[in-house]
């Protein structure tokens, strides 16, 4: 019997592109497979103008216990020679075989809107790839941990980096100096995850956060991706220039015309909400 495929891909209500992890058995490890078919389903999802929102989710007692290790090992075979230099390692780690700088650096780069639904525990390399999504939606069972430090290493694939910009050095020398997991409310606190919903409700709000954000202007999201990337590495000044250059833009086009009549009509018609 051929094995289930470690990655499901479905377009669900026309508009929102999920992929499930399907490893329950391995912990959702990210296996080669499950890289190539996640990079496939990106690149999907920047070539469909009528795809507004990707979803991540998983299934299992894990969201993901990270890279694949196993897979690592029996692939190499012990033909990889030892790194003797540390030039060397830094290399291996900027070119990783699994790809997943490449993947996230597509998903932070990529002007939609990329999401996360943690139900359960979320460690290592799946959580670098949480910290590359634009929204991270934790269910009251989720924890969140880089194990890298049990091994006496860093999480090197955005994990520092992106995590430090995300929480701040605070928090960030909670979970890799002191190799501390984190509960999803802690992980609330920290600014680490956006929302937490009861695991009852979990799927039903995973799916209610998402389409409200598909019915965002895709012009609007786009550009706010850049302009908080932006504003985030510049001083406050340099910034407002930023939302200024930006909404030129926007204000300038006609499909913003459109959308500024059309909410005139609707609250003429007293159909006007706010969480529209």
């Amino acid at each position: 019997m051929s094995e289930e495929p470690h990655l499901l891909v479905d377009v669900v209500e026309d508009n929102i592109l999920a992929v499930t992890f399907n490893r329950p058995d391995k912990l959702n490890a990210m296996s080669s497979e499950l890289m190539r078919t996640l990079e496939d389903a990106v690149t999907r999802y920047r070539e469909s103008p009528e795809l507004r929102v990707f979803l991540i989710k998983s299934k299992g007692r894990y969201f993901s216990a990270g890279a694949d290790l196993k897979e690592g090992l029996r692939n190499a075979g012990g033909s990889i020679p030892q790194p003797t230099r540390g030039s060397q390692i830094r290399e291996q780690h900027r070119r990783l075989p699994s790809g997943m700088r490449r993947v996230w650096d597509e998903m932070e780069g990529m002007e939609k809107p990329f999401v996360v639904a943690h139900h359960a525990r979320c460690v290592g390399g799946s959580l670098e790839m949480s910290l590359s999504c634009d929204f991270r939606l934790a269910a009251k069972s989720a924890s969140y941990a880089f194990p890298e430090a049990k091994f006496g290493v860093l999480p090197a694939t955005n994990g520092v980096s992106r995590l430090v910009r995300i929480v701040g050095p605070h928090w960030a020398r909670l979970m890799i100096t002191a190799n501390m997991p984190v509960d999803a409310d802690e992980a609330r606190v920290m600014g680490l995850v956006h929302k937490v919903y009861p695991d009852e409700t979990f799927e039903d709000e995973v799916m209610a956060f998402c389409r409200h954000l598909a019915r965002q202007d895709p012009e609007l999201v786009g550009a706010s991706k850049i302009a908080i990337e932006l504003a985030a590495d510049l001083p406050v000044h340099q910034a407002a220039s930023v939302e200024r250059l930006v909404n030129s833009s926007l204000m300038l086009s006609p499909h913003q015309h459109r959308l500024h009549e059309d909410h005139i009509a609707s609250v003429g018609t007293g159909q006007g909400k706010l969480s529209a």
